[in-house]
């Protein structure tokens, strides 16, 4: 039986799904495939990684899903070339179809199965799912990208039209899926462990996005947590566009992360190295005990702490606190913004490449947009503003205000004044 594929990547839901629709619409029979991609998995140190857990409860999830179609998601676990020239011989592939991803890995990758099926006479369709507009949509006047958030955000809502929120029926045709033989490996029998995360699909009813703008700096309350079904693609973008309506900030939030994604295809040497060259130089401390400190959340700086004992038990931490803690890190420990950004690398549930490494470059003053050398938060009139009762703080340690909480490890006004020194000192101003 002639059949395509369609490749679940960062778009883990049957509703709302760009490719998996064009596969349906274009194709009487189509396989579901995810693929467990070891070239992704064999860099987790961490066997108790959270998000592999996750990915396997939503696949489960699918699952149950397609059973009335009398289908199932076929589940391959190894690299994805292999998997599919594997499957190649084994059925009569058409077509496949999966949707884009923007990453320099996922790049090359998509790079070296379009070379693999093309040998085969088989095309590789792929379509825009993560985001509203892509990579190269959102340009100036003379075409060059955007290096400034507003003007882009200005030019991106401009370009916006009811089309581009308008879902893709995907759920019209799931009729069309084959049935899949294989099992869901458990994180077990891909060498890694069960957690404590739980997939639950969103509910945007439940979600206060009408008044997020006066609750986003309040690290006691909760936020949206939809950055992990952004992510893992759970939620369709358009579908969280279309309730961003209901506030201007959560709106912004989301065009941010699409801005960053754009940057990241432009300008792939932000993953390595500094987006502004000024700044490559820094004379960084990279102390290992100071970075220790941080990891653990023992700094003297409450807020600092706080958010990194939450990250450590739940793999979250609040979008203010992120900040606090990453500029804490890197300009009162003068340690290099990549260290810190490739621990919340390992450790965000919402980890995302294009976000994580464009917050930690505003942060540090090295990236498009970016907050100015000389501004550095002070944690401690931070903690004042955003949990001026503590109830953050007092959630994470318990033992704040007694002789148990270690004293700063650096004072304020010292850490400012070198930090400062040391970026003059990068950009020839000193």
């Amino acid at each position: 039986m002639k059949t395509a594929i369609f490749w679940f990547r960062r778009d883990l839901r049957l509703a709302d799904n760009h490719g998996l629709y064009r596969a349906l619409n274009d194709n009487a029979h189509v396989l579901p495939l995810f693929i467990f991609d070891t070239n992704i998995l064999d860099q987790l140190e961490d066997k108790n990684d959270r998000r592999v857990d996750f990915i396997n409860q939503v696949i489960n999830s699918l699952n149950e899903q397609l059973k009335p179609f009398g289908s199932g998601i076929r589940c391959e676990y190894g690299d994805p070339v292999q998997i599919l020239e594997k499957l190649i011989t084994e059925l009569e592939i058409t077509a496949v179809y999966t949707n884009n991803d923007y990453e320099p890995y996922a790049r090359k990758r998509d790079g070296d199965v379009t070379r693999l099926l093309s040998m085969k006479g088989i095309p590789f369709h792929s379509f825009s799912d993560q985001v509203i507009f892509e990579k190269d949509e959102i340009l100036k006047n003379d075409g060059s990208p955007f290096r400034m958030f507003t003007p882009y955000y200005r030019r991106w809502i401009t370009a916006l039209t009811n089309d581009h929120l308008s879902p893709f029926p995907s759920l019209n045709l799931l009729h069309k899926l084959v049935s899949s033989e294989t099992q869901i490996p458990s994180p077990e029998s891909i060498g890694f462990r069960k957690t404590s995360i739980a997939f639950e699909p969103v509910d945007f009813s439940g979600l206060a996005i009408s008044d997020y703008d006066k609750y986003r700096d309040k690290p006691s309350f909760q936020t949206t947590r939809i950055g992990i079904h952004l992510r893992f693609g759970t939620v369709s973008i358009r579908e969280a566009f279309r309730h961003a309506e209901k506030n201007e900030t959560w709106k912004k939030e989301l065009v941010w992360r699409e801005f960053f994604m754009m940057i990241l295809w432009q300008f792939p040497h932000v993953v390595n190295e500094a987006f502004n060259k000024r700044f490559r130089s820094i004379r960084w401390e990279n102390r290992e005990d100071d970075f220790e400190r941080w990891k653990s959340g023992n700094t003297g700086y409450p807020l600092v702490d706080a958010g990194m004992r939450e990250l450590a038990a739940t793999g979250h931490m609040h979008n203010r606190v992120r900040m606090i803690a990453a500029s804490f890190l890197c300009k009162h420990l003068l340690v290099d913004y990549r260290l810190g950004e490739s621990w919340f690398a390992a450790k965000l549930d919402d980890f995302e490449l294009a976000s994580n490494n464009g917050n930690w470059q505003w942060v540090a003053g090295t990236g498009v947009d970016a907050a100015p050398y000389f501004r550095i938060f002070n944690p401690e009139e931070q903690r004042k503003k955003v949990d001026p009762d503590n109830q953050y703080i007092l959630k994470w340690i318990p033992e704040y205000g007694t002789s148990h909480y270690p004293p700063k490890m650096i004072e304020h006004a010292f850490a400012r004044n070198r930090a400062i020194s040391r970026y003059k000192e990068a950009i020839g101003l000193i």
